[in-house]
Parts: C-alpha cells; sequence; structure tokens
C-alpha cells in the first residue's frame, strides 16, 4: 500500500480556506479516482513542536491507494481538473511525496 501526501507549507499571510479543501476538494477528488483510493485523511496544522515556532504545514491531504501505479491510472487522467481547483482554497504551491505504508 502507498500513501499519497500534499503538503501545502505554512507561509504567513497566505490564505488556505480549510472548510472547501475539506468539504469540496478532497471530495471530488476521490469520486474522480474512484475506487482506487482505499481510504483518505485531512490534516490541519494547529502548532509546531517548539512553542511559538511557525508551523511546517498548514495543511495536509492523504490518499491511500494499493500502488504507485494505481495511484498513477486513477489520477493521471483527472490531474488537470484536480490542480484547476486549487486556486479556489490557497494561493500555496502544493508538495507532492509518495510514501511506502509500512505499519
Amino acid at each position: 500500500m502507498i500513501k499519497v501526501s500534499v503538503f501545502y507549507p505554512y507561509s504567513d499571510g497566505s490564505p488556505f480556506d480549510i472548510a472547501y479543501y475539506v468539504e469540496k476538494h478532497m471530495p471530488m477528488v476521490k469520486q474522480r479516482v474512484g475506487a482506487a483510493c482505499k481510504g483518505a485523511a485531512v490534516g490541519h496544522g494547529l502548532a509546531s513542536a517548539v512553542p511559538g515556532a511557525p508551523l511546517m504545514f498548514v495543511a495536509m491531504g492523504h490518499m491511500y491507494f494499493d500502488s504507485v501505479e494505481s495511484f498513477r491510472q486513477a489520477f493521471g487522467p483527472h490531474q488537470q481538473a484536480i490542480m484547476a481547483d486549487v486556486p479556489n482554497y490557497t494561493k500555496i504551491q502544493p508538495v507532492l511525496q509518495i510514501s511506502e505504508v509500512k505499519l
């Protein structure tokens, strides 16, 4: 199993509409990738590990797939439409990472 994580680095003054991300964007992504998505989660940054230090990420979206290939097959045809929705909730450039789930 793999986890596709999309990180939104914290930037002072950059807006992030978490309600839109949770209620509209992620459901749209899940609908488009269909049954290939085995699960999803959204994290909204609250605090840094060091009191008073800025957050590393304002938000993170995670989706689970059986393999990198299943993710690419499901996501690829919809990539343009999914990315076109990003300006509706933020100006932050997302960073994507694919990880192998070990536990």
